[in-house]
């Protein structure tokens, strides 16, 4: 019950987060921005996990998220840099956790091979526009890379509930389409098309990486 409350608060504030994107309203939009980033933690901390040392991982990951998504908030480049630092961290906790579920030599398979492609055309795709940022985006980008190439070896070489490994999946390739579109907002053109999409994408992804936890 607790639980489809906080989904449901969840999906009205992100609608309230979509009209303050529009209007620019700085200080509503880090309010609201903040309350439903700590929904998601809030359902991660509800769930019962049988693999605590994957549901760690994945709060303290979900944690520096929602720090990262306040720093975005901020005007400033500092501040931007400082959310791509922490929103970095992020995605190393999430794979670390997911290394938790299977090794990392299952993480090199055929199949991986298509995220680091389609990530590679993203930075031949940004790199006109990255400038003093080219290094620490072409970091954040393997690294997110690989997040998402262990979510894949989750669900494609574990024998977990499908459910469970469907979210981890689902979640993690949410996240990764989800920062396309912030940093096609950041360095080729602001536009709140941006948000509009990359916003919902974002906030499923983590409220499935957050639901996880309990399904595996």
């Amino acid at each position: 019950m607790i639980t489809w409350l906080i989904l449901f608060i969840s999906c009205i504030l992100l609608l309230i987060l979509l009209v303050y994107e529009k209007r620019e309203g700085r200080r509503s939009r880090l309010i609201t921005k903040t309350i439903l980033s700590a929904m998601f933690v809030s359902v991660a901390f509800l769930q019962s996990s049988s693999h605590p040392d994957y549901s760690f991982y994945i709060i303290a990951g979900l944690l520096f998220c929602l720090i990262g998504d306040i720093c975005l908030a901020l005007p400033g480049e500092k501040a931007f840099r400082a959310g791509l630092v922490v929103f970095l961290l992020g995605h190393v906790f999430y794979g670390i956790a997911f290394s938790r579920l299977i090794g990392l030599s299952a993480w090199f398979s055929p199949a991986a091979i298509l995220f680091w492609l389609f990530s590679l055309l993203a930075f031949l795709w940004l790199r006109p526009y990255l400038k003093a940022m080219l290094v620490p985006v072409g970091i954040y980008i393997l690294v997110i890379t690989s997040m998402v190439t262990g979510a894949w070896a989750v669900f494609a070489g574990t024998s977990l509930s499908f459910g469970g490994r469907w979210f981890v999946l689902a979640g993690a390739f949410l996240f990764y389409l989800s920062d396309l579109f912030v940093a096609r907002n950041q360095f080729i053109q602001r536009d709140f098309i941006n948000r509009l999409i990359g916003l919902p994408l974002y906030y499923l992804g983590q409220f499935l990486l957050a639901f996880s936890i309990g399904l595996l």
